[in-house]
């Protein structure tokens, strides 16, 4: 195995906190009064894992391969996304190897609905949930997140070549 076998990739989304949205991170509806506002179900947690695995395979970003203004997409389930996304990454050579990601909110408390979220993050990926972690944090009121004007989430993902193909 040599260094390009291995590779990886970082993500990042956000969205605005609106009424009359449902709160869902990680496929987990998370009940709040308010939820993120976006083209899908705004996952932001599931879009930035989609966008570390699409650029650590060199595949451009999430918007290139489900775009926004693609009316296929409107209220799409994430969990949808990242499964194919999931299939494209594998479809270039490469399997999931962990997944670590962070996301950023004031409001509501997260940590009791992470455990959902590392089962759904495993089942998606086809891998085992000792090899997904999420982290919980607030912004300690400062900025958009801690007004509650909005939720951040950032991934990085680490890939490995499956196929004896060299591709890049």
């Amino acid at each position: 195995m040599n260094w390009m076998d291995i590779r990886i990739g970082q993500g990042y989304d956000v969205h605005a906190l609106v009424e009359g949205r449902k709160l869902i991170l990680g496929g987990v509806e998370i009940p709040h009064t308010r939820g993120l506002l976006g083209h899908s179900d705004a996952d932001a947690l599931l879009h930035a894992i989609t966008d570390a695995l699409f650029g650590a395979a060199g595949l451009g970003d999430i918007g290139r391969h489900f775009p926004d203004t693609d009316p296929a997409f409107a209220g799409a389930d994430s969990r949808v996304l990242l499964r194919e996304a999931v299939r494209r990454v594998r479809e270039a050579g490469y399997d999931v190897g962990n997944v670590d990601a962070t996301v950023i909110a004031q409001k509501p408390k997260l940590a009791p609905h992470v455990p959902g979220m590392v089962a759904n993050l495993a089942a998606d990926l086809g891998i085992a949930p000792g090899r997904c972690n999420v982290k919980a944090k607030t912004n300690e009121r400062l900025g958009f997140e801690g007004r509650e004007d909005g939720i951040v989430a950032q991934a990085a993902v680490l890939i490995y070549r499956t196929d004896a193909a060299e591709q890049d």
